[in-house]
């Protein structure tokens, strides 16, 4: 047993919602640093684990990105149309395997060899959720269809190709928000297309 677990002692959990994924609450009891016990409350959000991959193309100095509506993001005042790197539920299949699976359906790019360059926790405070992050080259002959996702699981999504510099740009400039996406153009800036 961890010495995290030693304190923490579950008092209990409650489903609050079932339906898209899980909303639980749990109860608990964690042991401060000073040794003293604390009761508290929290709700999380379980919607399994993910994968989410930035093709590159070193010698054109481009990224292949995508853009689609995301509710959240309306909701909180956005205009919902995010760019995004493409990602995807690992729903029971390795990071690996499933992140090629969501790539070509989302960008039409076919990818056999792809490297994780690490794994984070993007909203520890409330989603159980980790991520993990990949790179991919592509180039013209890579491309087996025209991608944008799959309809029938509601999947509107425009691919979008870019020079590195105008995607870095973007973020500085706010038209880039989504988290894990300004993380692998980080990634890329510093990694795969320092000069």
């Amino acid at each position: 047993m961890s010495e995290t677990a030693e304190r923490v002692r579950i008092v209990d959990v409650q489903v609050l919602s079932d339906d898209w994924y899980v909303l639980t609450k749990t109860t608990f009891d964690y042991r401060r640093a000073d040794g003293s016990w604390q009761r508290q409350s929290r709700e999380t959000y379980d919607r399994g684990n993910g994968a989410t991959l930035l093709l590159y193309d070193p010698r054109r100095r481009t990224v292949v990105l995508t853009r689609q509506f995301r509710l959240p993001a309306f909701v909180n005042g956005h205009e919902g149309m995010l760019i995004e790197t493409p990602a995807g539920l690992l729903e029971e299949a390795s990071p690996e395997a499933r992140i090629r699976v969501e790539v070509e359906e989302e960008t039409g790019y076919r990818v056999e060899s792809v490297r994780k360059v690490f794994e984070a926790f993007m909203s520890p405070g409330s989603v159980t959720e980790k991520l993990f992050f990949f790179v991919a080259e592509y180039d013209a002959g890579t491309r087996v269809s025209r991608g944008g996702g799959i309809a029938d699981e509601g999947e509107d999504i425009e691919v979008m190709e870019l020079p590195i510099d105008d995607a870095l740009a973007m973020v500085a400039q706010g038209a880039i928000m989504d988290g894990k996406t300004i993380m692998l153009l980080q990634y890329a800036a510093l990694h795969l297309f320092a000069r």
